[in-house]
């Protein structure tokens, strides 16, 4: 799969309403926090942005996930988007996207170009809005993974991820001691669930809703 097909039918497929929460559901842990899908969320709540890449190399059209470190909190060692907060010096969420990818991964934000974005979904576990926005560099990038933020880099063919065959069911337990029963995708032997996959599952309806 080129990259340049694949730009010129996502660019396609942003022009039309998106999925919205109706993709993001298909990919919800259950039982369903409702908080995710209020429209009372807390006035509080932390505002920040990931980034869904694409790239061209010999594989294919790539979209590369990163695996987080272990640590004291509720993300430890979950697989997701680079991304993170949104600080007072970023002029939107689209920049805060590209700097934390630069910052987490070592991708140039100077040669990555957004063409637009996906659903704010909200995540109640840490209280943030996460704004997932999508983009390409025509350039390999030279990963370079900040050890304090990444344990590893997942590049992985668009082409697998359309396939039907890496979305699984499974349970995971959390902090709290509730065990969840969740769709998931299967990456690289990584069980990818939560906001990422939920992310994801608005992605694949909006692309399999587009026509070619």
């Amino acid at each position: 799969m080129k990259l340049d097909k694949v730009i010129r039918k996502l660019e396609e497929a942003l022009k039309k309403p998106l999925p919205g929460k109706m993709g993001q559901g298909t990919m919800a842990p259950k039982p369903i926090d409702a908080r995710r899908f209020s429209l009372n969320i807390p006035e509080n709540h932390r505002k920040g942005a990931v980034l869904m890449l694409f790239y061209q190399d010999e594989e294919g059209c790539l979209v590369p996930f990163i695996k987080r470190p272990t640590y004291e909190g509720v993300h430890s060692g979950q697989i997701a988007f680079p991304g993170g907060k949104w600080e007072l010096t970023d002029l939107n969420l689209g920049e805060t996207a590209l700097r934390e990818a630069e910052e987490e991964i070592g991708v140039d934000r100077n040669k990555v170009e957004l063409i637009g974005r996906l659903t704010d979904l909200y995540i109640p576990a840490s209280n943030f809005m996460v704004s997932p926005f999508i983009g390409f560099t025509h350039e390999k990038p030279e990963f370079r993974p900040d050890p304090f933020e990444v344990e590893r880099i997942i590049t992985f063919p668009l082409s697998d991820l359309l396939d039907q065959k890496i979305r699984k069911m499974g349970s995971v337990n959390i902090d709290s001691g509730l065990k969840l029963e969740t769709p998931y995708f299967d990456i690289d032997q990584e069980m990818v669930w939560g906001a990422t996959a939920m992310i994801l599952g608005e992605f694949m309806q909006l692309w399999e809703n587009s026509r070619e």
